[in-house]
């Protein structure tokens, strides 16, 4: 897509807003030159801290809002109760097609319902999943879904394959993505009837790239496939498990260098190593899950981040628009729809 891009915020959502939200959308606005944005908060919050931005309010326009939809909102009362708020007049930015996608860091459950309602699903999608990635000996993998969706059969997974794989092309810059089906082992047999039902029309849908099959919980962080698919429960834990184990890592390391004398000294030569380290697995450059199978783009940033990686997840939004990431899943969703695998009536 070439031209401006126009990115919807929603300047209320989160646990620093809005003061995170406008710091990120001035970070993201130095790497994206050719982005604008709509702002939708509360205006006398916003404003004031607007004004200080000059250059980033050459490229905003602030819209106000008077309604704000907490952490604590259930989805329906916010579907019925917070008509005028910041997150639903981003997600309507996006229908209208006023914005090519919006970043939002508010509730969950809230932005999927909102999203879900006003966009509408893809032909041929029947349930959205949360996609993410995540770091790996390898490189970067992409991961859905990640809590949207706890029960899901075989067609579920299915579908969540190519979504997946066509973000690890737009996104990642994979041009032929391995995918694999997240089970308790990697032997056939391995798992329940979804899964296998899954792995058999996997086997026969045209897609760039390669079926691996089944891989296991380890293959994960060793990056043995481009692309892992798994329901929301499992998916959830997993993202869960990883993000506590990274914490446990770093807490140990820093109680480690302080525990003696001769260890601060190893970690002032060390230090070079383990900041380049850090930085790798800072959980902010990861920062941005994407609600895949929409009719638009919508990006969910952490609640509890800080600018850096509310621009990254900005940034996130910016490539999917930006390299016709809803396109190419209309593609491939077409040409499997075109040409249905054989396995999938034997599945049935």
């Amino acid at each position: 897509m070439s031209g401006r891009l126009t990115i919807a915020l929603d300047a209320m959502g989160g646990d620093q807003a809005p003061r995170m939200v406008l710091r990120g959308a001035n970070m993201a606005r130095k790497r994206f030159p050719n982005v604008d944005f709509v702002l939708f908060g509360r205006e006398s919050e916003v404003g004031p801290m607007l004004d200080r931005m000059k250059r980033l309010k050459q490229v905003t326009t602030l819209v106000h809002c008077e309604d704000v939809v907490s952490d604590a909102e259930k989805p329906s009362v916010a579907l019925r109760s917070a008509r005028d708020s910041s997150m639903r007049r981003a997600i309507e930015a996006v229908r209208d097609g006023r914005a090519n996608g919006c970043v939002s860091a508010g509730n969950t459950g809230a932005l999927m319902a909102m999203a879900k309602m006003l966009l509408k699903t893809l032909p041929g999608i029947d349930r959205p999943a949360i996609a993410s990635f995540f770091p790996t000996l390898r490189g970067e993998s992409v991961m859905l879904d990640l809590g949207a969706n706890v029960h899901c059969d075989a067609q579920n997974l299915v579908d969540f394959a190519v979504m997946g794989n066509a973000f690890s092309r737009t996104v990642l810059g994979t041009l032929e993505p391995t995918t694999g089906l997240l089970n308790v082992g990697s032997e056939e047999r391995k798992g329940h009837e979804a899964l296998w039902n899954a792995r058999a029309q996997l086997n026969e849908v045209e897609m760039p790239g390669r079926f691996h099959g089944f891989i296991e919980g380890d293959d994960i962080a060793n990056g043995t496939v481009d692309v892992i698919v798994t329901d929301g429960f499992t998916g959830n834990v997993a993202l869960k498990t990883a993000e506590g184990t990274a914490k446990l890592v770093s807490t140990y390391l820093r109680r480690t260098f302080k525990s003696s004398i001769f260890a601060q000294l190893g970690y002032l030569l060390a230090r070079r190593a383990i900041e380049k380290m850090r930085k790798r697995t800072d959980p902010r450059r990861y920062n941005g899950a994407i609600f895949l199978g929409l009719n638009g783009i919508t990006v969910k940033s952490h609640g509890g981040t800080d600018a850096v990686g509310f621009a990254n997840a900005i940034g996130v939004a910016v490539d999917m628009a930006r390299h016709g990431f809803l396109d190419r899943i209309r593609t491939d969703l077409e040409r499997i729809n075109r040409h249905p695998p054989k396995a999938r009536a034997a599945a049935v």
